[in-house]
Order: C-alpha cells, then structure tokens, then sequence
C-alpha cells in the first residue's frame, strides 16, 4: 500500500522517520532525526542563518519530503527482508541527513534578489554538497560522515556515473542508490506529479536562461512537450538507471519482496498512463529527448 503520509508536513515525515530507526534498532535516540528535520523546516521556511525561503515551485520542501519518504520505505523494507550487513543506527541517520540535505542547493542567499533558486538547476547538486559539508559538522557529524552523505547527494545527479564514486563498504553504495532512487520515485509516483510538471518546465526554463542556453540547445519548447516526453524519459532513463546503476534497492518497496507489487511502481504506471493520454489527447511531441536528463535534474 502507498503510504498515506502528508509530504507538506515535516513532521508527519520526521514520525516516520522515528519509526523506521526504532524498527531497526528498538532502543536507538531519536534526537539526532529530530534536529535534521527540525532545521530543514527552517532552512526551507527563511529561518536559517542567511538564507531565504526556498522559493522553486517544484523543487520545494514536499518534493524534499516525498524523497524522504521514499527512502525511508527502502530502509524500513530493507530491514524487514533482514539484508546484510545490518544499517547501524548512525548510518540511517546519515542517510537521512543526505535526504534532506540533498536539494538544499536550490536555496538562496538574502543579497540574492534575482530570480528564484531554479537558475541554480545546472548546478544544484553540487551546491548541496557544499550546503551539507558546512551545516554538518555544526550538529556533530564528522568529516567522514559528512563525505559519505555528499557522496549519496551526487548520486542524485542525473549525469553522475555512480562507478566512479568511492563508497568505502555495501551500506555507504546503498545509502547512494536508497537516495537517488528515492529522488526519482518520491516525485514520480506523487498524486499531483503530472500536474506539477508546468513548474519543472519553469525550472528548466529559468535555469536555461540564467546560463544563456541557446533555443535550438533547450530540451523542452513547452510544457506540454515536456509532459509528453515523460513517458519516455521513464523508459528509456528511470527504469535502467533503477535497475543497472541504482542495484535495484526500489525492490525494497516490494510486497512480499523482492517481486510482489510495488506501491511506488504502480503509481509512477498510473501518471505515465496520464502523460500518455496528455500526448495523444494534444498531439504534443513524445518522441525521446536527446539528453537522458529531460525529466529531472
């Protein structure tokens, strides 16, 4: 069953959260969760040192959560199987952190009064792993810690090859791939992904226009070529990088596991059955895009 969960709730998710640390380790403190979800509320809301309110209208603080949710379904399922090695208390707290954490690049400075956090779409990424290492070690993370959460941040970039990212044992590969698979189905199988899809193209278009992307170089023309192509993108990138560079963890979400029905999977099925009749409805392009990046970045 897909979780019935409120996604714009902090913390209606950080409850999770709690649960799936106790699950795994019934006697483990919470406080460390508690404070991560605690200071992303205030860092997404303009409650944070220098930092406005993050103002994306996809990217926002419930595609933050969605993700999150996500990942601690993988977690939580992860220990129901009984796989090994067994996540320690502290490295579900750092898969947490590397959730939360892992769109913080889309924030914007107080002297920043041009355009929203979308411009920074190219880069994000990496400056979310500038975000974390600085907002880490002042909740008591070590360096090592913190190299492990910005290691399973760029797993999240779509052009990142995960062969190259050093990951020092089984758990540390996991946490990368729990997240980036998470980043992908938490927004893919939301309720309203299809009708957000106008925001993600307003991104995409801000951000192209705040690096001087020339027209004929841009993905998208539109937002209905953007919807159109989704069901593509699903295909032809989301699936295999799901299955090849991700290991496949999204079994995880599996009941029974590993082939039962999939709650995340049935409804992505059901928004890509919506894009489709969008495209035959308008006519709009569906033909694949050049990048394997079009539906995310």
């Amino acid at each position: 069953m897909f979780p019935h969960v409120n996604t714009k709730d902090p913390q209606a998710v950080a409850a999770v959260a709690q649960a799936t640390l106790r699950q795994a380790h019934p006697q483990a403190n919470t406080a460390v969760i508690d404070g991560l979800f605690r200071d992303i509320e205030n860092m997404f809301c303009g409650r944070y040192h220098d930092y406005l309110p993050l103002d994306t209208k996809y990217h926002d603080c419930e595609h933050t959560l969605q993700a999150a949710l996500c990942m601690l379904e993988l977690i939580a399922g992860r220990t129901r199987v009984g796989a090994l090695p067994t996540l320690t208390a502290r490295q579900i707290e750092i898969g947490i952190a590397a959730v939360l954490l892992h769109d913080t690049g889309y924030l914007k400075l107080r002297s920043d009064h041009h355009g929203t956090g979308a411009k920074f779409t190219f880069v994000h990424v990496i400056r979310s792993c500038a975000f974390a290492a600085s907002y880490l070690p002042t909740v008591g993370f070590t360096n090592e810690e913190v190299d492990i959460v910005e290691n399973a941040i760029r797993c999240t970039g779509p052009r990142s090859d995960i062969k190259h990212l050093r990951f020092a044992n089984e758990s540390e590969s996991f946490l990368g791939c729990a997240l980036a698979s998470a980043d992908l189905l938490g927004q893919m199988a939301a309720h309203d992904y299809v009708d957000e899809l106008p925001f993600l193209y307003a991104e995409f278009e801000e951000s192209d226009n705040f690096f001087n992307v020339p027209q004929e170089k841009r993905q998208f023309r539109s937002p209905s070529e953007l919807i159109a192509k989704t069901p593509a993108f699903w295909e032809h990138f989301v699936l295999p990088r799901l299955n090849g560079d991700y290991g496949g963890v999204y079994r995880f979400l599996a009941d029974p596991y590993p082939t039962g029905p999939n709650a995340y999977l049935e409804a992505v099925q059901r928004n890509i059955a919506r894009t489709e009749e969008f495209a035959r409805r308008f006519g709009a392009d569906s033909s694949p895009v050049a990048s394997p990046a079009a539906g995310v970045r």
